[in-house]
């Protein structure tokens, strides 16, 4: 399913863009030094490159979702400037024909078999774990964009698409840092048990972990990739949160 959640969130976004006035893309994102003209150039390449990176077999071994991702901190500098070397000084309505194209390349490969690894610009991975990294991408940011024009009617998240975003988030936690010591919950989708970032404390073997911490897939999405801070989060209830370790400030952003 992830592959077709991936167009249909994509399909969101092209929709978005259609009603958005075109003075507001200039206007300044919750992204600092991106406006929302760059952000739109950044799902532009994502998309160009699902499509591009989904029909390219690599002969290694692929790496996790987990390890793949762990590579982005020291890459976001580059990530920045292509995002805005892309969208530049076009016009609206270029940007929207970019997007446009680059979803049409995007669905068509979509409808093919994913490969066991691909050549990712981070590395190889498998084919799965590609498309879960873009749609990671297009779900944090469709949030980013409804963020940045509060005025505008939000990007509507496709539940198969968050649903995605989120349990892959989780798993890389999970894999990250491992353990039974706490178990984090952001139903409907997932619940997963991990450790803290200097082991897994107290073991746990049976039953419900001592540490429990539950969150909305929103939220979660927000805090695995720096967009709300964990003490701002359990300030606004929006994370519950029980037990003497039952705490991810260290472990987040994931991103």
């Amino acid at each position: 399913m992830t592959a077709p959640a991936l167009v249909a969130q994509a399909e969101n976004v092209q929709g978005w863009l259609a009603a958005l006035p075109d003075e507001e893309f200039d206007a300044p994102s919750v992204l600092e030094g991106w406006n929302v003209r760059d952000l739109v150039g950044h799902l532009v390449l994502s998309l160009r490159g699902y499509a591009a990176v989904a029909v390219t077999a690599s002969p290694e071994r692929p790496v996790s979702l987990a390890q793949y991702t762990a590579q982005y901190r020291a890459a976001a500098a580059e990530i920045s400037g292509l995002a805005q070397d892309a969208a530049g000084r076009s016009s609206p309505d270029a940007l929207r024909s970019a997007f446009a194209e680059a979803l049409a390349g995007a669905r068509a490969a979509a409808g093919a078999e994913p490969l066991a690894a691909v050549a990712g610009p981070r590395g190889p991975i498998s084919g799965l774990n590609w498309s879960r990294t873009r749609i990671i991408e297009l779900v944090v940011h469709s949030d980013d964009l409804s963020r940045s024009v509060p005025a505008v009617a939000a990007v509507e998240l496709v539940r198969p698409a968050l649903a995605d975003a989120v349990r892959g988030l989780a798993g890389v936690l999970a894999e990250r840092y491992p353990g039974r010591s706490v178990e984090v919950r952001v139903p409907p989708f997932v619940a997963v048990q991990c450790g803290g970032i200097d082991g897994d404390g107290p073991r746990h073997t049976r039953g419900t972990p001592p540490n429990v911490i539950e969150t909305d897939p929103v939220t979660f999405l927000r805090l695995s990739a720096g967009r709300v801070r964990w003490a701002d989060a359990i300030a606004a209830a929006t994370v519950r949160a029980s037990g003497n370790r039952a705490d991810l400030s260290r472990q987040l952003p994931l991103l």
